[in-house]
């Protein structure tokens, strides 16, 4: 399976599991918190997988970086939350140094 692939899923279970943070109402609901548990779980697990065949800083910046981008923009499709230029802006940045990192990253 690619690493991309691998760090990608990874992303998407970070940001499972951190959109299902407030339906777990600090941990009292089990459904919920079994899904953010799942989640966390299983993109730390994918992590581990995709540092064995990418550079660190290229998995953690793209991990981190696009996983506050996707819960910034889901948390404003889901939950109604505002989003002020500058917050849009600095999201922007987010990706533009992802991508960078990416296209510059250092050969394993």
């Amino acid at each position: 399976m690619s690493a991309y692939f691998i760090l990608l899923t990874s992303i998407i279970l970070e940001v499972i599991g951190t959109l299902t943070l407030p339906a777990t109402q600090t941990f009292t609901k089990l459904v919920p918190t079994s899904v953010v548990f799942i989640s966390y779980s299983g993109s730390i697990y994918l992590l581990a997988i995709a540092v064995e065949k990418l550079p660190l800083s290229l998995v953690y910046a793209s991990w981190a970086g696009l996983g506050v981008f996707s819960v910034a923009i889901m948390s404003y499709i889901l939950y109604q939350e505002s989003l002020a230029w500058q917050a849009i802006v600095g999201l922007f940045l987010i990706v533009i140094g992802v991508t960078l990192v990416n296209v510059f990253k250092i050969q394993s």
